[in-house]
């Protein structure tokens, strides 16, 4: 296509948003366009700036014949902080307290908005280690680690309680679920996952993180790698924890089922972008 700088700008801005991690040679661009190399070179400075400045992301060069750009999202400290207060103001009503200090969060996992800020958060955080899928367990997990995987550009794989007839033969494991102590089974497709892969473990919720161990001791059976675990909400009200490094975004630190009062705080997300940065 022919088009003038300002639509090229455009177009290029939004090709780039929606191929996160993706290299795409100046080539690529200049046949799209019907432009010199050059040219495009300055458009993507430009759009290099903006998008800094913005808190948007980096478009990242890489030279040589088979280099190119990629765009790479970022969230900003500022705007990590303001989807951090909306997520605790949600969950604070007393509506959602549930027994056994469970809340009620199918509405906030359900609201896209919410859901995909939040995946660009994770997506933002974990863009520095290479990561080939993201991983969650079925089924209140799902929308998140699809928010997650656009952003990273790789695919999600679900971990189920049983195996299914329309995804073939399966791998399955028996695991302690952390707060219950009750033996549970999870099942992953063997075609979801190749050896070697490495994972990034998405989930909901977090209580003693017995079903975040349970899909790590998973990935060993796939001689797969765990690179990292987002966790939109933990719950501090925890003896023992079954998983220590992970990153979370807010925090229960006191649930009273009968009173029906919670207390939320953030998670340790901002803390590990401090240390990110140092």
């Amino acid at each position: 296509m022919k088009l003038k700088r300002s639509g090229r700008l455009v177009d290029l801005t939004r090709y780039l948003l929606q191929h996160p991690h993706q290299l795409v040679s100046l080539s690529f661009f200049s046949e799209r366009y019907g432009a010199a190399k050059s040219s495009i070179s300055e458009d993507l400075l430009i759009i290099k700036e903006n998008f800094e400045e913005q808190g948007v992301g980096w478009l990242v060069t890489v030279p040589g014949a088979a280099g190119g750009v990629r765009y790479i999202p970022r969230v900003s400290e500022k705007e990590a902080q303001e989807v951090i207060k909306e997520l605790k103001e949600l969950l604070s009503s007393s509506e959602r307290v549930l027994p056994g200090g469970y809340l009620y969060m199918t509405d906030i996992i359900g609201n896209p908005s919410i859901i995909d800020k939040v995946g660009r958060m994770f997506a933002s955080i974990f863009s520095g280690r290479k990561i080939d899928v993201v991983m969650t367990v079925a089924t209140k997990g799902i929308p998140l680690a699809y928010a997650v995987a656009s952003y990273l550009n790789v695919p999600v794989v679900i971990v189920r309680s049983n195996s299914r007839v329309t995804e073939g033969s399966t791998m399955s494991i028996n695991y302690v679920s952390g707060s219950t102590k009750r033996i549970q089974t999870m099942a992953l497709a063997k075609r979801s996952l190749q050896s070697g892969s490495n994972v990034l473990i998405v989930d909901d919720f977090m209580k003693a993180g017995g079903t975040i161990k349970g899909m790590m001791d998973l990935l060993q059976e796939f001689e797969a790698n765990m690179v990292g675990i987002g966790v939109l909400v933990e719950s501090e009200e925890v003896q023992e924890r079954l998983v220590d490094d992970y990153i979370s975004i807010a925090r229960l630190s006191n649930v009273d089922a009968r009173e029906k009062k919670i207390q939320v705080q953030a998670g340790n997300y901002l803390d590990r972008m401090e240390d990110d940065q140092s």
